[in-house]
């Protein structure tokens, strides 16, 4: 008994059928319908010379200034295009194994391509192109997530006692609601959700200062605004042994702690402040604070 045929096969081999139904001759990108070699009454096998040869007696034949037949002018185009392909070794092979592979077609199209554009690619323009490019994703994908994060944040009971406590201390400690005076509730609304989005953490909405474009931009600014800072610190706490101002302290104990500088700054003055006057900076210091918190945290348990 004959297996059944395979579904999959007959859609690929429908699918083969239509592509190369759609798609051109590989060839065809080189010379549109005609044969190179034909335009200039060359076989394959001819040399350069014998192409040069051949080209310059078709362009002598058929240059517009020479021959008013407005065909002429075509068959020119044709035959300078055919010589252009062919006098170069490296284009001819690429034509010559187009010609034997026809059913490559993504292949002989990608190396055409390359050939006669990649070079004349500007690289330069190619990564702005590619900054910009990726900046655009960055900004969507950002402000895609300030937006989810925002609506999630806006569902919960808690933002919603927040925001009508906010609005009952705005308008006297009572709720206005006065025909004549809906169009002030409403922008007191648009006023509020303004002022609590700000305090929603991990929400933090897209700045084009972040984005990949403007910070390449901004690189040698940046370095060099790294290095004079690298040697201000270098200079003021090594050299000449100054203590540590308060934001430089504040650095250092966020560093020592490896605290984001978001989660940081959430942090109170209060705890701040005993953080810092600990000085965890210095090993000891550091190791006593960490024996102490692992102690609690067995207090704890």
């Amino acid at each position: 008994m004959a297996p059944p045929p395979n579904r999959w096969s007959a859609v690929s081999a429908l699918f083969c059928s239509l592509l190369f139904l759609i798609l051109p001759l590989s060839s065809a990108i080189y010379c549109d319908e005609d044969d190179c070699y034909d335009l200039l009454g060359v076989s394959q096998s001819a040399n350069s010379s014998e192409i040069k040869k051949a080209y310059y007696k078709l362009s002598l034949k058929y240059h517009p200034d020479k021959n008013p037949d407005p065909e002429s002018k075509k068959l020119f185009v044709k035959v300078a295009n055919a010589y252009e392909i062919l006098k170069d070794e490296a284009t001819r092979e690429q034509y010559d194994y187009a010609i034997a592979h026809p059913e490559e077609v993504f292949y002989n199209t990608a190396r055409y391509y390359h050939a006669y554009y990649g070079h004349k690619t500007d690289p330069r323009a190619v990564l702005v192109g590619l900054l910009l490019v990726l900046s655009a994703f960055q900004y969507l994908n950002q402000w895609s997530r300030y937006t989810q994060a925002i609506s999630m944040v806006k569902k919960t009971p808690a933002y919603k006692n927040r925001l009508r406590a906010l609005e009952l201390e705005r308008s006297g400690g009572m709720a206005n609601k006065k025909k004549g005076n809906k169009q002030m509730d409403k922008t007191m609304l648009e006023d509020l959700s303004k002022e609590l989005d700000l305090q929603i953490q991990g929400a933090e909405k897209p700045s084009m200062w972040n984005l990949v474009a403007v910070q390449f931009l901004l690189l040698p600014y940046t370095l060099g605004k790294l290095l004079l800072w690298r040697g201000c610190w270098f200079w003021r706490y090594q050299i000449k042994k100054a203590p540590y101002s308060w934001d430089d302290a504040c650095y250092m104990t966020q560093t020592c702690l490896r605290v984001p500088l978001k989660a940081w700054r959430n942090i109170d003055e209060l705890t701040k402040s005993d953080l810092v006057h600990k000085r965890l900076w210095n090993k000891a210091n550091m190791d006593s604070y960490l024996a102490d918190m692992r102690k609690e945290t067995k207090r704890r348990r």
